[in-house]
């Protein structure tokens, strides 16, 4: 049984999350400050961490950013009242895999919970990485998962890393924000977010020249995004 660690302060919150979990077959722990949070996350690591930002002891991205820098690579989905863009990026930026906003629905929360479980498995799978590709001035490496520009690495997170190989695989075709839920996200069914155009965004400020006049990442109106790798 896959087991998921909420973080939450809110008693109410997290036996309600807790629960549903628990009804969708997964087993739910809870930690309600980042001290026991720092604690669960030094035991057995869970399969999936569900993160508030406001708690008692401290903001929820000093979690985020304490995982990271430990090297764990567990599926971290942000679950927070704050839906400023500000914490959206800052939590893309410092690894988080999925941000959503309180309040929303069980079946969604499920919903993105499952895909990023599925993506976690797909990724340890034995499919063979594609070939190293070049974008512009930066190298890519698929199977060593890095990306460098003039001997600099570049501090990808995993999920801009799995949106960047989605846009290589469809390399110079217009790729729809629905592909990309699914293909790099693992949605099942189109859910409503800007998940997609916020990942763009911090990917843009890392790969391109002038994130403002994008060469690479190109925005296709109505329609999705497009890579150019020249």
């Amino acid at each position: 049984m896959r087991r998921i660690l909420v973080v939450e302060d809110n008693d109410a919150l997290a036996r309600g999350l807790s629960r549903s979990l628990e009804a969708a077959g997964f087993s739910a722990e809870v930690a309600a400050s980042r001290a026991a949070a720092g604690r669960a996350l030094a035991g057995d690591e869970p399969d999936l961490v569900i993160l508030d930002l406001m708690l008692p002891d401290g903001d929820g991205f000093e979690v985020l950013r304490d995982l990271r820098a430990s090297g764990s690579t567990v599926p971290l989905l942000v679950l927070s009242a704050r839906g400023e863009e500000i914490d959206k990026l800052t939590g893309f930026r410092l690894g988080a895999d999925d941000y959503v906003v309180k309040p929303v629905g069980v079946l969604e929360l499920i919903a993105r919970v499952e895909a990023l479980l599925r993506r976690a498995g797909a990724d340890s799978g034995p499919e063979s990485p594609p070939a190293p590709l070049r974008i512009g001035e930066v190298e890519v490496d698929p199977e060593r998962r890095t990306a460098v520009r003039d001997g600099e690495p570049i501090d990808l997170s995993p999920q801009e890393f799995d949106l960047l190989l989605c846009l290589a695989r469809h390399q110079g075709k217009v790729v729809s924000r629905a592909t990309l839920l699914t293909e790099a996200w693992g949605y099942r069914n189109p859910v409503p977010t800007r998940t997609v155009d916020t990942h763009v965004f911090t990917l843009r400020a890392k790969i391109e020249d002038d994130p403002s006049r994008p060469r690479h990442i190109l925005t296709v109106r109505k329609a999705g995004y497009r890579l150019v790798v020249a």
